[in-house]
């Protein structure tokens, strides 16, 4: 046989050589798996002297130790949390775990928690979180929530350091819309939060719900936008839409940051338009999806009274990942069937940003 003919040949891999690929390939695949499982790392994100943790949470199901007879819906986790204490501990456990790792031990000064059943919940949540607080750390004094009468009973709460403005009480604009509107104070200025949580595309598969929520948030912030507008407003949650859905670009009218800025209207800079739901992504719907996200009003794109410090966005997803999933899969709580294991923290994760406030010119 000539040398050509024995070249032409396809090379045989050798029995070594092949156990040899085999063994690089399974390391590959466990050192990825360890990878995921490694101990969840303290964030580096941390409020500096004058600044303010801004979080918004989908905390998922988060119901009190109280047996309301809830809608069928709800009853299970009406039912579960109120029969079964170890299980409530464990959630608010798991949710105090993950705030506490942000802000230097300290948790988030500003949480806007969305699906929690009642004040009752929102106040347990909120005597978690100070009875694990290190010592130097403020304790959380303000708990915010208002039952609304819309389906489910997930409504969201606002748990801050900062106190509420006393002229003007927090509201609903609708009893049937889930949108919590609160203004808190610092250094005598005044933030307006809206958080809000629009309704599910498994209710709402055509999305005018969801439009309906925009439009109301919208008109009633553009009601302040217009007596200041430099007011500082906040609209955070979970939308159940994404940055480039038209209830969230059309209704509630989001811009890029110097339209928002130089409009003359009121327009609202989406902190997470534009960002790949494979980095960013906040919830599992198929794939990774943004649906909680942070809108702010033009006052806080100035340097007056409360700025926003929109590069120090992040979606934390350390530690909060489902070890089992090779998907951007937040590491759900589960249902009451769900072992213990493998109950983890929510089905979305945290999203935060700083916040900048200038002390008050007659230093309030």
């Amino acid at each position: 046989m000539s040398a050509r003919a024995r070249s032409s040949r396809p090379k045989q891999i050798s029995l070594p050589s092949l156990l040899l690929l085999l063994l690089v390939v399974l390391l590959a695949y466990f050192s990825r798996s360890i990878r995921w499982s490694e101990p969840p790392q303290p964030k580096t994100i941390v409020a500096a002297p004058g600044e303010y943790l801004f979080c918004t949470w989908n905390v998922e199901n988060l119901f009190d130790d109280i047996d309301d007879n809830r809608g069928p819906d709800d009853e299970e986790y009406d039912d579960r949390f109120a029969k079964n204490p170890e299980d409530l501990r464990l959630k608010l456990s798991r949710l105090t775990e993950a705030l506490l790792r942000m802000n230097g031990g300290k948790g988030p000064d500003v949480l806007c928690a969305t699906e929690v059943e009642s004040k009752r919940a929102a106040e347990l949540l909120a005597d978690s979180l100070n009875r694990s607080l290190p010592a130097d750390a403020t304790p959380y004094q303000t708990v915010v929530m208002e039952p609304v009468t819309a389906g489910r009973h997930i409504a969201p709460a606002v748990i801050s350091r900062l106190p509420l403005n006393s002229r003007y009480p927090p509201r609903l604009p609708n009893r049937r819309q889930r949108i919590l509107v609160v203004g808190l104070m610092a250094s005598g200025h005044e933030l307006t939060v809206y958080a809000t949580h629009w309704t599910s595309r498994r209710s709402d598969s055509t999305g005018d719900r969801r439009a309906a929520y925009a439009d109301l948030v919208y008109g009633d912030a553009n009601r302040i936008f217009t007596r200041n507008p430099k007011a500082d407003i906040i609209v955070c949650g979970d939308f159940n839409d994404s940055p480039q859905d038209a209830s969230v670009r059309v209704n509630l009218r989001t811009a890029d940051r110097e339209t928002t800025r130089q409009a003359g209207e009121l327009r609202f800079f989406n902190l997470l338009e534009g960002k790949d739901p494979q980095y960013f992504g906040t919830h599992f719907f198929n794939a990774p999806v943004i649906y909680d996200q942070i809108c702010v009003s033009p006052g806080l794109l100035d340097e007056e009274a409360w700025t926003c410090l929109t590069d120090t966005l992040e979606v934390i997803h350390d530690g909060l990942r489902d070890p089992e999933s090779r998907s951007l899969r937040p590491w759900s709580f589960g249902k009451a069937d769900r072992p213990v294991a493998r109950r983890g923290y929510s089905d979305h994760f945290p999203v935060v940003v700083r916040l900048r406030v200038r002390e008050h010119p007659e230093g309030r």
